[in-house]
């Protein structure tokens, strides 16, 4: 990552999405920046500028990540603003806070057309372009949870795996193409993600879980990915909690592991 490349991020209104952003600004990037609120982008490119950016270098894509019938012309008109798409950070994304018991299909339905399908029918999409430019870096927010299954979660936790695997699997199609592929994979970072998750009906769950509300700040998050970016890492895990002992309790020690996360499954 360098000065001058075009970075698109989505969910770029909000927390990760929107520190990255302003990082990048301040790095001289020109920025994309999607989510389907224009008045939220609007704001974060004011942050953007605010950062270092210049006005002609950020611009305000509005993109629903489950609209996939116009999706391919939104490719079309983030390539055509500057002429080509150096970095792609699929960050758009929801979560879930209910037992799968009182989850209902739809539900699950909803979780996977955000979490999954829109980030591979996007990557899908944007891949060829950076074939044909000869380079280009993908990366996705996935989670722990995309390696460790926890109640009140199904949902979130099946759809962050599924990223986990897809772009592992991605990240060796395109090894020989001068394609870097990387996940994120980010623990508990203050966000407004908890009051966004998706109830079992798939109504909001509208509060802040104490986990998150003690989690990793969000720009000290989003500066060791971008961090990691620039060092070329295929994975990088960010947060402070004891979840992130996790993934190696995992490795070495599942059986603890399950034990501690069954007792996680009181109520939220």
């Amino acid at each position: 990552m360098k000065k001058g490349q075009v970075s698109w991020i989505t969910g770029a209104s909000s927390g990760i999405g929107e520190a990255v952003a302003q990082l990048l600004a301040t790095d001289g990037h020109k920025l994309i920046l999607s989510a389907r609120r224009r008045d939220e982008l609007d704001r974060v490119k004011a942050l953007c500028l605010q950062a270092g950016a210049s006005d002609e270098d950020v611009y305000v894509l509005v993109l629903d990540m489950t609209d996939f019938d116009v999706m391919a012309q939104k490719v079309q008109e983030a390539q055509s603003q500057f002429g080509r798409i150096d970095f792609l950070f699929n960050n758009a994304g929801i979560s879930q806070r209910s037992l799968c018991v009182d989850s209902e299909l739809h539900t699950y339905r909803t979780l996977f057309e955000v979490d999954v399908f829109g980030q591979i029918a996007l990557t899908k999409l944007v891949l060829p372009i950076m074939l044909a430019q000869g380079s280009g870096h993908l990366s996705v927010t996935a989670s722990v949870a995309g390696k460790v299954g926890v109640p009140y979660r199904t949902g979130y936790c099946a759809a962050k795996h599924a990223m986990m695997g897809f772009f592992d699997a991605l990240r060796a199609e395109v090894a020989r193409e001068n394609i870097y592929v990387s996940t994120v994979t980010p623990g508990f970072i203050r966000t407004n993600i908890s009051n966004k998750a998706l109830n079992g009906d798939g109504s909001e769950f509208g509060k802040m879980d104490q986990d998150i509300q003690a989690g990793m700040d969000v720009h000290q998050a989003a500066s060791k990915i971008v961090k990691g970016w620039k060092k070329g890492k295929p994975e990088i895990a960010v947060g402070k909690g004891m979840e992130m002992h996790a993934l190696w309790i995992k490795r070495f020690f599942p059986k603890l592991l399950q034990k501690i996360v069954a007792r996680k499954a009181a109520p939220v």
